[in-house]
């Protein structure tokens, strides 16, 4: 979650929680007894829904939505017009390096597919299906969430019957009617409030971020795919840059021409100095001319 999003969620929450202090202070709106037949009921119909293997790696798929920054597909973009580059000046085995060094799985596999030599068809094969085992994992986290998202105001509902009943058991009592209002009628607000304050934006949470890293796999894919190709860097960022808005486009060819440069001239520095065995041919637009 970004910066602007905490201050917004603060705001809110802020605002949502001084409607309940305005309205007879925040101690009228708490009951335990409500609060646990809303949270032990959603917490039975879970685990008797889903293994608990699956609910911990919901959990955790919910937890580094929020904590880990989204990759954006521009960041992408350039990484992967980097790699191309890098393949034509040093060849597909520097590529070595680069995977070591990533953080991305699906583009640290998708390098291993490159120096290892495999064929496109191979590598398109092999990346499509990581992806959509990817997103039936995602879907199943998201729909784990939903469905507590659904289930949570009838446990509410739940909550309220059974303090009508103790209300009616209680009719003589005073004591006893005061003590099961608050349940009827709070139990009723936490359902709703935790089912469509907190579950439900977690689950849509999940989904927007398993769309967003499924662009950044398909970008990642056919990238590595152009490069298995050879393919001119240019015509790689024409079609990398469709996939971007176009607000984002901008300055990546631009880019690309100054990274080409900078490969050109170490390379050139280390023919100099005898790193780089002689014979290789280089040119002074390699990149732009190779197709």
């Amino acid at each position: 979650m970004n910066r602007r999003n905490l201050i917004g969620v603060a705001l809110a929450g802020a605002a949502f929680a001084s409607s309940f202090w305005l309205m007879g202070g925040v101690a009228a709106y708490w009951n335990f007894a409500a609060l646990v037949v809303v949270v032990s009921g959603l917490a039975a119909a879970l685990l008797l829904s889903y293994p608990f293997p699956e609910v911990r790696r919901a959990a955790g798929v919910a937890r580094e939505a929020y904590a880990t920054p989204l990759v954006t597909p521009g960041e992408i973009v350039a990484t992967l017009l980097d790699l191309s580059v890098r393949s034509k000046v040093d060849g597909v085995l520097s590529l070595e390096q680069m995977r070591e060094k990533t953080t991305s799985a699906f583009l640290r596999n998708g390098l291993m597919f490159l120096v290892d030599n495999y064929k496109e068809r191979e590598i398109r094969d092999f990346m499509t299906t990581e992806m959509s085992f990817f997103s039936l994992r995602r879907q199943q986290s998201e729909r784990i969430f939903r469905n507590m998202a659904r289930t949570a105001p009838a446990f509410g509902v739940a909550g309220s019957v059974i303090g009508l009943i103790g209300l009616l058991l209680g009719i003589n009592d005073t004591a006893v009617i005061l003590e099961s209002i608050p349940v009827a009628f709070l139990s009723t607000l936490y359902g709703v409030v935790i089912g469509n304050l907190m579950l439900a934006p977690v689950a849509e949470n999940i989904h927007f971020r398993t769309g967003a890293e499924l662009l950044n796999q398909k970008l990642i894919m056919e990238g590595v795919v152009a490069i298995s190709r050879e393919q001119n860097p240019y015509k790689l960022e024409k079609k990398l840059c469709s996939f971007l808005c176009p607000e984002e486009r901008a300055g990546h060819a631009e880019a690309l021409r100054g990274l080409t440069k900078r490969y050109l001239i170490r390379k050139r520095e280390q023919e100099r100095e005898g790193v780089v065995p002689k014979g290789l041919e280089i040119r002074d637009e390699p990149v732009a001319k190779v197709s």
